[in-house]
């Protein structure tokens, strides 16, 4: 027998995740492994998952979502797939780590560099941090010179370095934004704000032959789902040239995401070094950092830059990332992503729309985001001015109705191959009935 939205709503309860959190707070600072976890942007009570399959999850009080966050953007395919999960069993035979090459190396970097425009060569890491933190060392020992340019809200994981705020100007020198980071780690690390010709114009004036390069989110995920303008990226690329300076785009998130050469295939512009991670695990950690190859032969033990990993290339992360890959290629892929991604976020925006609730929002392939004010949104200043305490409402109520959002206002959504078209249906109705209640 089915059960109606409002009989599960009735019976919904989080008394075992709450529970749970309240153990976990005595062993783990603010109970949790990664802050976003904790509900703080959101309110309410963090969700203890039991099990995940295809686009669903299961809490342990035994409430089933429709799953849009993906382990955060991994699971493009679907959590827990089959042949992955084969596949990784028949690995795990041979051993989970050898600290020595393997085969399934060769195998995953081939796919990656015969894939993403910009990788000649590719070196495998841990995470997305770790990847951001190579490519950053490598890029200053390939110019030889000390100073990087980021954008304000774009994250590359919580290196010292990359923990700034932009401060009010443009073009401001870097404070660190997190206790614990000495200014001498971010005096280096210039701000711009994303899509501001302009103030990146101005860091390339005032620190003319200095500045290694520029580092950038090539699609925004980190505060919210923001795009590039049309021309950004393209003078991104230009200014950095005219410069001796190195384009750098993170695609830890949009990697294989936006298509299957990430955002620099969908934008048509290639830089110099990409960021990856991810999706080229699979669903295990991994990361990775690739690009040109005169370039990357700087990399010990190649060439004096140096950087190493006990895990690194790891043959559960490769098994599972060369088989990923493998889906994603597969037709009609990013053709069906893109399909399901526009229904979701239109029919979101629809039914808010006509709630009377002031919403904008977009999406490519696999990525999407919203925001709870008009638009546009071109940056993390824009992106601030959103209704963050409707969006809180909005996320516990979709909690309620079985639909499992990101838990910030900014963070972007994924939609994976084993959403469905009723998935997709159930959730515009979860959201229209929680839009007229809130």
């Amino acid at each position: 027998m089915s059960v109606s939205l409002d009989e599960k709503r009735k019976t919904f309860t989080l008394q075992k995740s709450e529970e749970a959190f309240n153990a976990a707070k005595e062993l783990m600072p603010g109970g949790v492994n990664s802050p976003v976890r904790a509900f703080n942007s959101v309110g309410g009570q963090p969700v203890f998952i039991k099990s995940v399959k295809g686009s669903h999850m299961w809490d342990i009080d035994g409430n089933e979502y429709i799953d849009y966050v993906g382990s955060w953007g991994p699971a493009i395919i679907g959590h827990a797939d089959d042949k992955v999960l084969a596949a990784l069993a028949e690995t795990m035979k041979e051993g989970t780590s050898f600290g020595a090459p393997c085969l399934l190396e060769n195998v995953l970097a081939e796919m990656v560099i015969a894939a993403v425009p910009s990788i000649e060569m590719v070196r495998f890491v841990n995470s997305g941090t770790e990847a951001c933190m190579g490519v950053l060392r490598l890029a200053r020992a390939f110019t030889d010179r000390p100073k990087i340019i980021k954008f304000e809200g774009c994250y590359h994981g919580h290196a010292d370095p990359y923990l700034v705020k932009a401060g009010s100007g443009v073009a401001t020198l870097g404070l660190p934004d997190s206790p614990g980071v000495p200014r001498a780690a971010t005096i280096d690390t210039l701000t711009a704000a994303y899509n501001d010709i302009s103030g990146v114009e101005e860091l390339f004036k005032a620190h003319k032959g200095e500045i290694a390069g520029i580092i950038l989110e090539p699609v925004v995920g980190n505060s919210g789902f923001i795009t590039p303008k049309s021309e950004f990226l393209e003078f991104l690329r230009k200014i950095t040239k005219e410069n001796d300076a190195l384009l750098i785009f993170d695609e830890v998130m949009t990697g294989f995401r936006l298509a299957y050469g990430g955002a620099q295939e969908y934008f048509g512009i290639t830089p110099d070094l990409t960021t990856l991670g991810k999706i080229i695990g699979g669903g295990l950690p991994v990361g990775a950092y690739g690009g040109r190859r005169d370039i990357m032969e700087m990399v010990a033990p190649a060439g004096p830059m140096y950087q190493a990993g006990t895990l690194s290339g790891n043959p559960l992360a490769m098994t599972a990332g060369f088989h990923t890959l493998q889906r994603l290629k597969e037709p009609r892929s990013y053709e069906y992503l893109n399909e399901i991604t526009r229904e979701l976020i239109q029919g979101i925006l629809e039914v808010g729309k006509k709630a009377g609730h002031a919403m904008c929002g977009g999406y490519i392939g696999g990525m999407f985001g919203f925001f709870f004010r008009e638009g546009p949104v071109h940056n993390f200043a824009d992106a601030k001015k959103s209704d963050t305490a409707k969006f809180g409402r909005f996320f516990r109520g979709m909690l309620e109705e079985g639909v499992y959002l990101a838990p910030s206002q900014f963070e972007a959504g994924f939609t994976s191959l084993a959403h469905t078209t009723d998935d997709i249906q159930r959730t515009v109705a979860a959201a229209e009935k929680v839009l007229k209640r809130i």
